[in-house]
C-alpha cells in the first residue's frame, strides 16, 4: 500500500503533512530504512528521490515499476508523452487491464511536473465511485506516495485530498460539480475522462462542455481514454486528435454455446460449480443481466459453499456493483495472505456490465459471460423508467474476452456464436438518449450563467426528454419567464440531488421539518437501508422490520430507522451496532452512508445560509408539514387506490401498480387511497417504493395549478376537482379553466397558508 503514517493514516490523510517538532524523535527512530533501496547503477549511499515528495523511493517502488513495465500500456509511453506536448487533445483506447486508467495519469502528473505545475494539476474522472478510489489508492502505491497526500480522490460524500494533492481521481458527476464553482478548471493542467465507452450523462456532458473550455484556456491539455469499439465514434466528434491504440497482446479460448440458454442465470451457476469440480486454478469473473441477479448468485453460491468437498477449496463470491454497495475488492496481497489460511480459496466476482471497469483481481482464469443486460430506459410519454432486456454489444462482448490474466483462461459464452453477429449492436445507445434529464437541464442552466451556454454532445438528446425536463423544472419553480435558472433554480442546483428533492427540502425551510426532511432525501440516496432474507427468514424480517413501520407512509418510516440507528451508534460499539443491524435485517453500510449524506446536505444548507429548525419529528404538525414539504416537490408523482385494493393509477401517466412489498402499506386491509410515491418502474411486476398518505385537499392546495389543468380527464380529475369547490367560497366555472394555463382566481381563493402560498408557481 502506499506509504501511510502508521496507525494516523485515518487521521491525517486529508490534511497536509506536518513536519515533526524539533523536540519529537528523531528520523532514524520513526522512519525504517530498510525499506528502502539505492537507485538502480547508484553507490550504496545514494538514494533516487521520489520527484513528488522529496523522500528516497523505497524497495517497493522498484518491484512495481518492474510489474508496471509489464503492462501493455507501458509501450505508448515514449509516444504518449510526446503527443501530449504537442497536442492539446489525445485519445488512448486499449482493452480491460491494460494499464491505461493507472499508468496514463501517472504520465500526465510527470508531465505537469516537469512544466513545473504553471498551468495546473491533473484529475481523472471515473465513472464508478469504488474505481476512482481503489485506482487512487493503486497509483499512490506506484507512485511511492501517501494516499491524501499528492495522490487522492473526491467522490460523492467523501473526499481524501489535500491542499498537496498533484493527481485527483473523481467520478465524473464530482468534475461536473466542481465546475459550477469553476467553470474554466483553472486549478488544472491535464484532465483525463476514463471509460467514455460507458456513456454516463456526466461523461457526455464533460465532453460537451471541455470542448469550449479548451477553446478559452489554450494550456489545457485533455486526454480521453476509452474503449477500442468507442475510439471510432470520437473520430467524427474530435477530426484531428492523435490515437493512440494498446494492443493487448493476450488472446484467450472463447468456447460459444450451440444454443440459446433457457435460463441463463441458472446454466452460469451451473457451470461455475463445474469448474470448480475440475480443480483448475484461478478465479473466476460471472457477468449476469443485473444487479438481482448478482444478490441472487451471491446468496446460492454462500449456501451451496457450506455443502462442497472441502478437498475442493474454498469457493468465496465477490459482489461488483455499479455503485458501491459496500462490498469489497481484494487486492493481489491479500488474496496471497488469504490464501495461505486454507488449501485452495477460489474467489467469484459477480458482476454486471460495469464489471469490464471494476475486475481488480489479477488472476481470472475463467469468463463466463450471459451476453445479456438489464437496461432503464425513460419514456417521456409515460413519464417513468421501463425495464429492458437485450443481448449487449459487440464491443462489451469483445472486452469480456480481454481480463483474463494469462493466455491460457477460458472465456464462456452462453449464446451462439452467431448471435455476435445478428442480434448485437456495435455500440449500445448513449445513457443521454434514454434517461430523465431534469437534472442535466438543471445543470446546464446552471453554467449557462457561468458563461458556458453551449454544450456540443456526441449524440444530441432527444428534444421530446429536453422539453419535459424544462417543463418540469418550470412546474418546480427553477425557471423564470425567460427560461433561465430563477434565485430559487440557483440554490436548487446547489444540492447534489434530483432537483424535486431539492425543491422539498427548500420547501422545509417553509415548513420547519428541515432535520427530517434531510433525513428523508438522505435515506432516499443512499442504497437501501434493508437486507434481502433469505427465503426460510422472510417472516422473521418482516416481523423485525414492522417494528419501524410508521402509520403515515414509507418516508416516516426511514425516519424512524435513521433515529434507531442514530441512537444505537451513541449507545453502543460497532460491534454491536452490526448486529443490531443484522438482528433487524438492515444494511449497516447504507445507514452509515446515509449518516455522511445527511451531515453533508446540511453542510451545504448552512453553507448558503438556509435556515435549519430543530427536529420535532412526532408531532402531529411536523407530520403535516413534512408531507407538504415532500407534495412541493414530488406533486408530479402521484397516485389513487381505483378499487380499494391497493391497486394504483398513477395521475400523470394512467398507469397501474401496486404497492412494493416492502412498503408498510403493503399487505394493509385498508390501503390508503391517495399516495405520493418516490420511485415507479415499469416492469413485469410494477410497483411503487416509498410511499406517504396524503390527501386531495392537501394536494390542490400545494400543486401547481397549471399542472394539475394538464392532468388527463378521469375520475381522479373530479376528485380533485370538488376538493377545489369545497375550498374555494366562489368556484369558478369548468369552463373558465383553459389547457396550460393557470387559473390565478381559484388559487387565491384557497384557504392556504402563508407558507404553502410560498411553494406554489405562480
Amino acid at each position: 500500500m502506499a506509504r501511510a503514517l502508521g496507525g494516523e493514516a485515518s487521521e491525517t490523510r486529508c490534511a497536509p503533512f506536518s513536519a515533526p517538532e524539533e523536540d519529537s524523535c528523531s528520523l532514524s527512530d520513526s522512519v525504517d530504512f530498510s525499506d528502502y533501496a539505492t537507485a538502480p547503477g547508484c553507490g550504496e549511499e545514494e538514494f533516487e528521490l521520489n520527484p513528488f515528495d522529496g523522500l528516497p523511493y523505497s524497495s517497493r517502488y522498484y518491484r512495481l515499476l518492474k510489474k508496471r513495465e509489464q503492462l501493455p500500456v507501458w509501450g505508448i509511453k515514449p509516444a504518449f508523452m510526446e503527443r501530449l506536448l504537442h497536442h492539446q487533445i489525445v485519445v488512448v483506447s486499449g482493452g480491460a487491464l491494460c494499464g491505461k486508467s493507472t499508468q496514463v495519469p501517472e504520465w500526465c502528473a510527470e508531465y505537469c511536473l516537469s512544466v513545473h505545475y504553471q498551468h495546473g494539476v491533473v484529475a481523472c474522472s471515473q465513472v464508478h465511485t469504488q474505481t476512482a478510489m481503489c485506482l487512487a489508492m493503486r497509483v499512490a502505491d506506484e507512485m511511492d506516495v501517501n494516499i491524501g497526500h499528492e495522490v487522492g480522490y473526491t467522490v460523492p460524500f467523501d473526499s481524501c485530498c489535500s491542499s498537496e494533492t498533484i493527481l485527483r481521481y473523481c467520478t465524473d458527476d464530482m468534475l461536473l460539480r466542481e465546475m459550477m464553482s469553476n467553470p474554466l478548471l483553472t486549478c488544472y493542467g491535464v484532465i483525463l475522462i476514463d471509460e467514455v465507452h460507458e456513456r454516463t450523462v456526466a461523461t457526455d456532458v464533460l465532453l460537451g462542455l471541455l470542448s469550449d473550455v479548451l477553446i478559452t484556456r489554450s494550456d489545457l491539455k485533455l486526454v480521453i481514454m476509452t474503449a477500442p469499439y468507442m475510439s471510432l465514434a470520437l473520430h467524427p466528434y474530435y477530426s484531428n486528435m492523435p490515437l493512440l491504440e494498446v494492443q493487448s497482446s493476450r488472446s484467450a479460448e472463447v468456447v460459444y454455446t450451440c444454443v440459446i440458454q433457457e435460463d441463463h442465470f441458472v446454466s452460469a451457476l451451473r457451470l461455475l460449480f463445474e469448474i470448480h469440480h475440475t480443480k483448475e486454478s484461478g478465479d473466476v469473473a460471472i457477468f449476469l443481466a443485473c444487479e438481482q441477479e448478482i444478490e441472487r448468485a451471491d446468496v446460492i453460491i454462500r449456501q451451496e459453499g457450506l455443502h462442497l468437498n472441502p478437498d475442493l477449496g474454498e469457493l468465496v463470491s465477490i459482489p461488483l456493483y455499479a455503485m458501491n454497495k459496500g462490498s469489497a475488492l481484494l487486492s493481489s496481497e491479500e488474496e496471497a495472505n488469504t490464501s495461505n489460511e486454507h488449501r485452495y480459496r477460489r474467489n467469484v466476482l459477480l458482476t454486471t456490465h460495469c464489471g469490464e471497469c471494476l475486475a481488480w483481481i489479477s488472476h481470472i482464469s475463467f469468463v463466463i459471460d450471459v451476453g445479456i443486460i438489464t437496461r432503464k430506459v425513460y419514456s417521456c410519454r409515460r413519464r417513468a423508467e421501463s425495464i429492458v432486456t437485450q443481448p449487449i454489444s459487440k464491443g462489451q462482448a469483445d472486452m469480456r474476452k480481454h481480463i483474463l490474466s494469462s493466455s491460457s483462461g477460458k472465456v464462456f459464452c452462453l449464446y451462439p456464436e452467431e448471435i455476435t453477429y445478428k442480434e448485437m449492436k456495435q455500440l449500445l445507445p448513449a445513457k443521454v438518449e434514454e434517461c430523465n434529464l431534469t437534472s442535466m437541464v438543471l445543470f446546464l442552466k446552471r453554467m449557462a450563467i457561468a458563461g458556458l451556454r453551449h454544450c456540443a454532445f456526441i449524440n444530441r438528446p432527444p428534444p421530446e426528454s429536453l422539453m419535459q425536463a424544462t417543463e418540469d423544472l418550470d412546474y418546480l419553480a427553477a425557471l423564470d419567464d425567460d427560461g433561465n435558472l430563477s434565485e430559487f433554480g440557483i440554490i436548487m442546483s446547489e444540492f447534489p440531488l434530483d432537483p424535486q428533492m431539492s425543491k422539498s427540502i427548500l420547501a422545509s425551510c417553509e415548513f420547519d421539518c428541515v432535520d427530517e426532511m434531510l433525513t428523508i432525501a438522505a435515506m432516499v440516496t443512499a442504497p437501501s437501508c434493508f437486507v434481502d432474507p433469505p427465503h426460510s427468514a422472510l417472516e422473521v424480517a418482516a416481523s423485525c422490520q414492522r417494528k419501524f413501520v410508521h402509520p403515515d407512509g414509507d418516508h416516516f418510516t426511514l425516519i424512524q430507522i435513521y433515529k434507531a440507528y442514530k441512537q444505537m451508534k451513541a449507545d453502543t460499539t460497532d460491534c454491536d451496532l452490526e448486529r443490531w443491524c443484522r438482528d433487524y435485517f438492515l444494511n449497516c453500510w447504507a445507514l452509515d452512508m446515509a449518516d455522511v449524506i445527511k451531515a453533508e446536505l446540511l453542510e451545504i444548507m448552512r453553507r448558503i445560509e438556509l435556515p435549519v429548525s430543530k427536529a420535532a419529528f412526532g408531532s402531529e404538525d411536523n407530520t403535516l408539514n413534512i408531507k407538504k414539504a415532500l407534495l412541493s416537490g414530488y406533486f408530479m408523482q402521484i397516485a389513487r387506490d381505483v378499487d380499494g385494493l391497493g391497486h394504483y393509477i398513477m395521475l400523470t401517466n394512467r398507469q397501474v401498480a401496486q404497492l412494493h412489498p416492502l412498503s408498510g402499506y403493503c399487505g394493509s386491509r385498508n390501503p390508503p387511497e391517495w399516495i405520493l410515491f418516490h420511485n415507479f418502474t415499469i416492469s413485469e411486476t410494477s410497483c411503487i417504493e416509498t410511499v406517504t398518505e396524503i390527501s386531495p385537499d392537501m394536494f390542490v392546495r400545494l400543486a401547481p395549478q397549471y399542472y394539475f389543468s394538464n392532468l388527463p380527464a378521469g375520475e381522479s380529475k373530479e376528485i380533485l376537482q370538488q376538493a377545489i369547490d369545497k375550498l374555494s367560497p366562489s368556484p369558478p366555472r369548468r369552463g373558465e379553466v383553459q389547457e396550460g394555463t393557470c387559473n390565478t382566481a381559484s388559487c387565491q381563493h384557497f384557504p392556504a397558508s402563508a407558507a404553502e402560498q410560498r411553494c406554489w408557481i405562480q
